[in-house]
């Protein structure tokens, strides 16, 4: 049985660059193997997730993420049961949506900025599917960006 979660988060330290990709190279070494595709989006300190995949997989995966002191306010925004992958394409793609266009954040938020804990879960999947419809997700399971 496929599953979609969606959660948000906030980094406990300033992040920067170096660190996300640690954390995408994980991401993609680890995800391939278990069935979990995906994509993170980030700015600043707030992340939002997509994870996709298995039942079992999915929430041993969350499970440990919650777990993680690299990041607080862990927020579950959406768990449900699917009948196919959205994200396919990606072990896990990337948004840095400080690259984004304003405009995209502005259509979905009170203001053109990332409040992933302010968004409902319907909000939260138009958004991603505006991000998938713009060419703005990175880092193809191919190895193509």
């Amino acid at each position: 049985m496929l599953v979609r979660l969606l959660y948000a988060s906030r980094a406990s330290d300033a992040i920067n660059s170096g660190a996300i990709d640690a954390i995408l190279a994980r991401s993609r070494e680890f995800n391939p193997a278990h069935g979990i595709t995906g994509v993170l989006c980030h700015s600043g300190d707030l992340f939002i997730q997509v994870l996709e995949g298995g039942r079992t997989e999915v929430n041993r995966l969350y499970c440990g993420i919650v777990r993680d002191t690299r990041h607080h306010e862990v927020t579950l925004i959406d768990y449900a049961e699917i009948d196919e992958r959205r994200f396919t394409g990606w072990a896990m793609g990337r948004v840095n949506l400080a690259k984004v266009n304003p405009s995209l954040l502005l259509k979905y938020s009170e203001r053109a900025s990332l409040d992933p804990q302010r968004m409902t879960a319907r909000v939260a999947h138009a958004m991603l599917e505006d991000l998938i419809s713009t060419a703005a997700i990175i880092g193809r399971a191919d190895g193509e960006d």
